[in-house]
């Protein structure tokens, strides 16, 4: 719980809506980019895409999101799983550190005597 704000932290980033989906697209970006996928593969996004630029008067809106999270969630599932999960590690990897405020920015400058 958090003090502050008295509600339940929530430690992982990744748990909103928003969240998952750009975790999601990452995900597909990085698996499009990957040359260990198959290309005929990488069909799936791509022709989910190309259905948006289709005209077609069926169900509207509804009929486009459901082809578009269907080809994606398809791809991802056809991918093969070790590479699936070596790019859904290195996206959720964090390092770790603390952030510190107090920083005197004149102690991270480089002085250019010290350059030569």
């Amino acid at each position: 719980m958090d003090e502050i704000t008295n509600r339940p932290d929530k430690s992982d980033e990744h748990d909103g809506v928003i969240n998952n989906l750009t975790l999601r697209l990452r995900l597909i970006a990085r698996l499009m980019m990957d040359r260990r996928v198959n290309p005929l593969l990488k069909l799936l996004p791509i022709g989910a895409l190309l259905y948006l630029v289709i005209p077609d008067a069926i169900l509207g809106p509804v009929d486009d999101a459901l082809i578009i999270w269907l080809g994606f969630h398809f791809f991802v599932e056809l991918c093969p799983q070790e590479i699936v999960d070596e790019h859904m590690l290195a996206l959720t990897a964090t390092i770790d550190g603390s952030f510190n405020d107090d920083v005197d920015i004149e102690e991270i400058k480089v002085k250019p005597e010290s350059l030569e």
